[in-house]
């Protein structure tokens, strides 16, 4: 199996501006210097996190997931990241999976942020979206999803190689941030991804940044603080797999699915 290139962009995103966003993320995918096969924007990319979802929500045929599926044929890559879409009279935090044939998939956010009153918002998903992509198998999750790890438990059977959370996480939780990220690439033998934002929103929340990578080990490949910046790295598929036949623990796991009982005695 090929290597994987991998990039993110942390950015400061411009409170309910989804044209300016896109523009100032453009500059960023075009800049970025090599080619790659995967690219991570934060969560909901064109606006910020907001409550205003009747104002601001699109539709999947709207502006930005086009602009999303014309940067991803224009690099070749996937694009992806998460957006306030409104279908069927209802509005989601979906994360767009944009690849450069021009189709999509997408993952509606299951574990909606009640403390800021999400829930009251917008819609939970609930099916969990694994992508095959040049060889790689890469599950793609929203922000306060990190905190919930059974959602993202890794089968044994059919194990992902790559776990991406978009978030605009504020700089009051960055330590949990921080440590879930990596307690997630570790529990899940697996390479795992941190998008977040930087600067200031709307409502005065401050964001840190604090964007990973980390390998199956917990270990930081890269890991960039609050700047504003483009990533580019290449994921090693022997180093995954040589680890992973040294130390199966995925083997071990305990087996059960999300609504299935369980008996405590």
């Amino acid at each position: 199996m090929a290597d994987l290139t991998v990039s993110f962009i942390q950015a400061s995103l411009q409170w309910h501006d989804p044209e300016a966003n896109r523009s100032g993320l453009l500059r960023y995918i075009q800049d970025l210097p090599v080619a790659t096969d995967l690219i991570v924007l934060p969560e909901m990319f064109t606006t910020g996190f907001s409550m205003k979802a009747a104002e601001l929500a699109e539709t999947m045929d709207g502006p930005s997931v086009a602009w999303l599926l014309a940067a991803a044929e224009s690099r070749n890559a996937v694009v992806t990241g998460s957006l306030i879409i409104r279908e069927d009279g209802q509005y989601y935090n979906r994360l767009i999976w944009a690849r450069p044939d021009g189709t999509l998939s997408h993952y509606d956010k299951r574990h909606l942020f009640r403390m800021a009153g999400e829930h009251n918002v917008y819609t939970a998903g609930n099916t969990l979206l694994v992508e095959e992509w040049r060889g790689w198998r890469i599950c793609p999750l929203v922000c306060y999803d990190l905190r919930f790890p059974v959602w993202s438990r890794n089968p044994a059977a059919a194990p992902y190689d790559l776990l991406l959370y978009v978030a605009n996480w504020p700089a009051v939780r960055r330590m949990a941030w921080t440590t879930l990220l990596r307690a997630r690439a570790i529990e899940n033998v697996a390479y795992t991804m941190g998008v977040n934002r930087v600067g200031t929103d709307g409502n005065d929340h401050a964001y840190a940044g604090d964007s990973a990578l980390i390998d199956m080990c917990g270990e930081y490949l890269v890991e960039v603080g609050n700047q504003e910046t483009g990533i580019t790295r290449t994921l090693r598929r022997k180093d995954l797999e040589a680890f992973r036949e040294r130390f199966p623990a995925l083997l071990d796991a305990d087996e059960f699915m999300i609504g299935q009982p369980v008996a405590v005695k």
